[in-house]
C-alpha cells in the first residue's frame, strides 16, 4: 500500500490494457497458448518439470517414470509461446500471446524472475524488417500511452524513484531507433577508448556494459542490432545467405538494455531439419512444428517482449521483483 507500489501497478494496468488495444485496432488474434508443454523453445532446458508422480523410488528409468506420470510422458512449464504462435499464425496471419512465462534459471540478479508475463506476436508473410517496425510502434505506443494516462504516477516515479524519469520517456518517444548489424556493433566496441570486463568478440554475445556503451555513449538512442551469429541463437531462426549468421534482431533502449528479441522464422524445411540435427535435438518430438513447413508454409516472423522489464524501464524501478506484486525467485514461493 506504499506510494511506489501504487504507483507502479496502476502503471501496471494501464500498460497491459494498452498492450491489447495495439494489436486489437491492427487486426491480431489474441492466441492463449499451453503453460504446461512437452517442447523447450529456446533450447537452454532450463524449465520446470510438470509431475503428479513427485519423488519416487519405484521406477528403474526415466522412460518408465513418464509413462506412469499424468501425460504419459515428460512435461514442464512453458519459457515462451512462440512454436504455438506459430502454429496460430499460419491459420490467422496475425495473432499475439500475453501470458506468464516460466524460466528454472537459478539467477538471483535485479532482472531475473521464475514467473514472468510475456507479450509475443507472430506474424505470417513478414520479414524481419517487417516486426522492426511492430516492436517499435508497440513499444512507442506503450510509452505514449503511459504519459498521458499515468500523468501523477509518472511525476511520483520521477520524483522518489528515478530522476529525469519522464524526459526520459519523452526522449526516447520523439528519437529514431538504430539499426546495425551484429559485426557491426563489434567492430564499433572494439575500437572503443574502454576496457572491458568482457571483451567484446565476433561471433560471442554482448554483454550489459557493451549494451550500456552502444545505447547511451555512442548512438545515444535506442539500437536494433540485427544479424546475429547463428550459433548463439535459436534453432528455429532464419538463415541468412552466409551461412553464419541468422535474420535475427535485439532491440536495446538507452537505460535498460535489451527490451525485445525476435526473428524472422527459417520457412525452409530442410534447412530447419538440418539445423535441428546439428544440434542434436529430438525431431520426432516437434513433428507438429517441422510438418509446418513439410505441408505448405509462408515467411513469418515474431518478437518477445519481456512485460516486466519494460515496465522497469516505464517506472525506473531498478529490480524486476518490484514491479511484480508476488514475484518467485529460487528460494522464494511463501505466498
Amino acid at each position: 500500500r506504499t506510494n511506489t507500489f501504487n504507483a507502479v501497478f496502476r502503471v501496471r494496468s494501464v500498460v497491459s490494457a494498452c498492450i491489447h488495444e495495439f494489436f486489437q485496432s491492427r487486426g491480431f488474434v489474441y492466441v492463449h497458448t499451453p503453460l504446461i508443454t512437452a517442447s523447450d523453445c529456446e533450447g537452454a532446458g532450463e524449465m520446470f518439470k510438470v509431475t503428479t508422480i513427485g519423488y519416487s523410488n519405484d521406477y528403474k528409468s526415466e522412460e518408465e517414470y513418464y509413462a506412469d506420470d499424468f501425460f504419459g510422458r515428460g512435461a514442464s512449464l512453458s519459457v515462451s509461446g512462440q512454436l504455438e504462435g506459430e502454429v496460430a499464425a499460419m491459420a490467422f496471419g496475425k495473432i499475439y500471446t500475453f501470458g506468464p512465462s516460466f524460466r528454472a534459471e537459478k539467477s538471483n540478479t535485479p532482472r531475473h524472475v521464475a514467473e514472468f508475463w510475456h507479450v509475443e506476436p507472430e506474424v505470417a508473410f513478414a520479414e524481419l524488417p517487417d516486426i522492426i517496425e511492430i516492436a517499435e510502434a508497440l513499444i512507442k505506443h506503450i510509452i505514449k500511452t503511459v504519459l498521458e494516462k499515468c500523468p501523477d504516477e509518472i511525476d511520483f516515479l520521477d520524483g522518489f524513484v528515478q530522476k529525469g524519469l519522464r524526459e526520459k520517456l519523452e526522449t526516447m518517444l520523439a528519437s529514431s531507433s538504430t539499426r546495425v548489424t551484429h559485426e557491426e556493433a563489434i567492430t564499433i566496441l572494439k575500437k572503443a577508448d574502454k576496457k572491458w570486463e568482457f571483451p567484446p568478440e565476433y561471433g560471442a554475445d554482448i554483454a550489459k556494459e557493451h549494451e550500456k556503451y552502444l545505447t547511451e555513449e555512442y548512438f545515444k538512442s535506442p539500437v536494433f542490432i540485427t544479424d546475429w551469429p547463428r550459433d548463439i541463437k535459436c534453432f528455429y531462426m532464419k538463415q541468412n545467405d552466409d551461412g553464419k549468421t541468422v535474420a535475427a534482431v535485439d532491440y536495446l533502449v538507452p537505460g535498460a538494455g535489451e527490451m525485445m528479441g525476435g526473428s524472422q522464422r527459417e520457412e525452409d524445411y530442410d534447412k530447419l531439419v538440418a539445423e535441428m540435427k546439428r544440434r542434436d535435438m529430438n525431431i520426432d518430438e516437434l513433428y507438429w512444428y517441422v510438418n509446418l513447413r513439410r505441408y505448405g508454409t509462408c515467411k513469418h516472423a515474431g518478437f518477445g517482449m519481456g512485460f516486466e522489464r519494460m515496465l522497469m524501464y516505464l517506472t525506473g524501478i531498478d529490480n524486476i521483483r518490484d514491479v511484480l506484486p508476488f514475484p518467485r525467485t529460487p528460494g522464494n514461493c511463501n505466498f
